[in-house]
C-alpha cells in the first residue's frame, strides 16, 4: 500500500453538492461539526474547479451527494445509489479523469439503510452532457447503476482522501428533464438520510492503519474437508451430498453449492446410493450405521484432530470412566462424540456444569475438550473438575486443536495494539466466536463480520488502528475483501503481526486420495 501524502491530522470533511437544493437538503442532515456541506455548481467544468480548490484543502475525507439519473430499470425515485466506482463517460471530450474506486461503498450501504433508505451498489458514470434515450442505454449496458453530470470531476480532488459518492434516483428517462420536478422532489427529500449516513462513515475515516492477526483463517483440517468435497465432485459429478455443512461459513457453502454440492441436514435426506461427504466437524457412530443402511458411498472430511476426540471417547469409555466432555450444546462436533458413549458421556458447558456434575465413581473420571474452544475457558473448568475429581484423566494431548490456540494467540496479541479488531467468521463459527471473545479479554472492543459489508462503521468512528483475524473456516480472499474496504477509510497500512507459523498439513480420505 502506498504512502499517501496528507497531513496525519484530522481535520474534518467536505461533502460537495452540486446544486444549491441538494447543499441545503444535505444541510438539514447535520452532517455534523466536523463536515463542510459545499455548492460546487453543476456540470463538469464547475465541478473541475471546485476540485481544484478542495484539493488544497487539508480535509480528512471528500464525499459527493445529490440527485442523478437511474440506469437500472428496477430502481425508483427515491432509491438510493452508493458508488462502487466512478468513472467518466467514454465519449466525453478532453482529459479524462481516472476511475475513482470507492472500496467502503458496502459499509456505507449499511449505515444508510440504518437511516430507513433503499440502497444499491454498484458504479455511476459521469458525463458531460444530459444523457437521453440511446445514450442512457450505452451507459447502462456497461453496468452503470446511475449517470450524473459532476462525481467523475469532483473526486478527481481526492487525491489521497478516503471518497465517497451517493446519488439519490430523481428519474429513470432522460436527466432531469422538466416533467420529473416531483421525482425530483422525492429525490431531494432523501437527502437529510444520506447526509446522516455519510456522518457515520467520515466518523470512521480516522482509521490509519490495519494489523493482521496470524495465522488466520483456513486451518489443514478445513482446507482438507473443502478439497474432499471438490475431488468428490471431480470423480463423480454433481451432486455430491454433504451432511451439515462442511465448515462453518457461509462463503465455503455458497460457493460449493454453486459447483454442484448438496447440503443436508440428515442422511435420511440422501438419495439412496448418492455419494455423500461427512462433515469436518464428525458424525456419531448412529450416523455411519444410517448412512450404511442406505448404502450411501460415504467419505469422510472428519478433521484428523476432531477424530482423535471420537477415539479417546471410545477408549475412555471402555475402560469405565465417566466422560466430562466440554463443549457446547446443538454444535456438531459435540453431538458427534457424545453419540460414541451416549450412556458414559456427558456435557460439560461452563464452570457451573462442572460444580454440578454428578459421576457414578469419583475415582473413574476423565474430561475431553471440544476442539475450538477457548484456551482460558477451558482452563477455568478443568480447574473446577480436578478440584472435585483428584483422579480426574486427561486425554493424552490436548484436544483443543492447534489452530484454534494458535489463532486465539495471535489474536490476544494484536488486540492489545488495536483500538477495535474484527474477526471475520460465520455467526454459527465455534472459533470464530472465540476469537472475538479473546479479543475482548484484552479490553479491546471485537466485532465478528462474515465480510465487509458486515462493517458497522460506528464500530470505527475515531479508531486509528483496526486488528483483523479470521476463524479457521473463513476464507483468505474474505479478509482481502475486509482490508481493501478498510483501505476506504484512509487505512494507509496493512502490516501482519505473526505469533507462530504452521506448517501441518492432513492426508486426504483414500476415496478421493487420487
Amino acid at each position: 500500500m502506498s504512502t499517501p501524502t496528507r497531513p496525519e491530522t484530522d481535520a474534518g470533511w467536505v461533502l460537495c453538492a452540486p446544486m444549491r437544493t441538494e447543499a441545503a437538503a444535505l444541510r438539514r442532515g447535520r452532517p455534523g461539526p466536523a463536515g463542510t456541506v459545499l455548492h460546487t455548481g453543476t456540470g463538469r467544468h464547475r465541478s473541475e474547479r471546485a476540485a481544484r480548490e478542495v484539493t488544497v484543502t487539508d480535509a480528512g475525507a471528500l464525499a459527493v451527494a445529490g440527485v442523478g439519473g437511474g440506469l437500472d430499470a428496477a430502481l425508483k425515485p427515491g432509491d438510493v445509489v452508493v458508488a462502487t466506482e466512478v468513472r467518466a463517460a467514454p465519449w466525453v471530450d478532453g482529459p479524462r479523469p481516472a476511475t475513482t474506486v470507492l472500496p467502503a461503498a458496502g459499509m456505507l450501504e449499511r449505515a444508510l439503510r440504518r437511516q430507513g433508505l433503499t440502497v444499491r451498489t454498484g458504479p455511476v458514470v459521469s458525463t458531460d452532457r444530459l444523457a437521453r434515450g440511446a445514450t442512457r442505454e450505452r451507459l447502462a449496458a456497461t453496468g452503470a447503476l446511475a449517470v450524473d453530470l459532476e462525481s467523475a470531476w469532483l473526486l478527481a480532488g481526492s487525491a489521497d482522501r478516503p471518497a465517497a459518492c451517493v446519488r439519490v434516483v430523481a428519474d429513470t428517462g432522460a436527466l432531469l428533464r422538466p416533467g420529473t420536478l416531483g421525482q425530483l422532489r422525492t429525490a431531494l427529500a432523501a437527502l437529510p438520510a444520506v447526509a446522516a449516513g455519510l456522518q457515520e462513515w467520515a466518523a470512521a475515516t480516522t482509521l490509519r492503519r490495519v494489523l493482521l492477526a496470524a495465522p488466520r483463517s483456513f486451518c489443514a483440517g478445513v482446507e482438507r474437508a473443502i478439497l474432499v468435497v471438490e475431488r468428490a465432485l471431480e470423480l463423480h459429478g454433481p451432486p455430491v451430498y454433504v451432511r451439515k455443512q462442511i465448515v462453518h461459513n457461509t462463503h465455503v457453502v455458497a460457493d460449493l453449492s454453486r459447483r454442484g454440492a448438496v447440503f443436508v441436514d440428515d442422511v435420511e435426506d440422501v438419495p439412496e446410493g448418492a455419494v455423500t461427504v461427512f462433515s469436518a466437524h464428525g458424525v456419531s457412530p448412529a450416523v455411519r450405521s444410517a448412512a450404511a443402511e442406505r448404502r450411501l458411498p460415504a467419505i469422510d472430511a472428519t478433521c484428523p484432530l476432531v477424530t482423535k476426540v471420537h477415539t479417546e471417547a471410545r477408549r475412555f469409555a471402555e475402560h469405565g470412566d465417566t466422560v466430562l466432555l466440554i463443549g457446547h450444546a446443538g454444535h456438531e462436533e459435540t453431538d458427534g462424540v457424545l453419540g460414541e458413549a451416549p450412556e458414559r458421556i456427558r456435557l460439560i458447558q461452563d464452570v457451573g456444569d462442572a460444580e454440578r456434575v454428578r459421576v457414578d465413581d469419583p475415582t473413574r473420571v476423565s474430561y475431553l475438550v471440544q476442539t475450538t474452544l477457548a484456551v482460558d475457558d477451558v482452563a477455568d473448568i478443568v480447574a473446577v473438575l480436578r478440584e472435585r475429581f483428584p483422579d480426574l484423566a486427561a486425554p493424552p494431548s490436548d484436544d483443543i486443536c492447534y489452530a484454534t490456540t494458535n489463532r486465539q494467540r495471535a489474536v490476544s496479541e494484536v488486540a492489545a495494539a488495536c483500538d477495535a479488531v474484527l474477526v471475520v467468521g460465520s455467526a454459527n463459527s465455534s472459533n470464530s466466536r472465540r476469537l472475538v471473545e479473546v479479543a475482548e479479554r484484552t479490553g479491546t472492543p471485537a466485532y465478528l463480520i462474515d465480510g465487509a459489508a458486515g462493517i458497522d462503521l460506528r464500530w470505527l468512528a475515531g479508531v486509528r488502528t483496526v486488528g483483523v483475524s479470521a476463524g479457521a473456516s473463513a476464507p483468505p480472499a474474505v479478509v482481502d475483501e475486509v482490508v481493501g474496504a478498510l483501505s476506504g477509510l484512509g487505512a494507509r497500512t496493512a502490516q501482519e503481526h505473526t505469533a507462530v507459523r504452521e506448517d501441518v498439513r492432513f492426508m486426504l480420505p483414500k476415496e478421493v486420495r487420487q
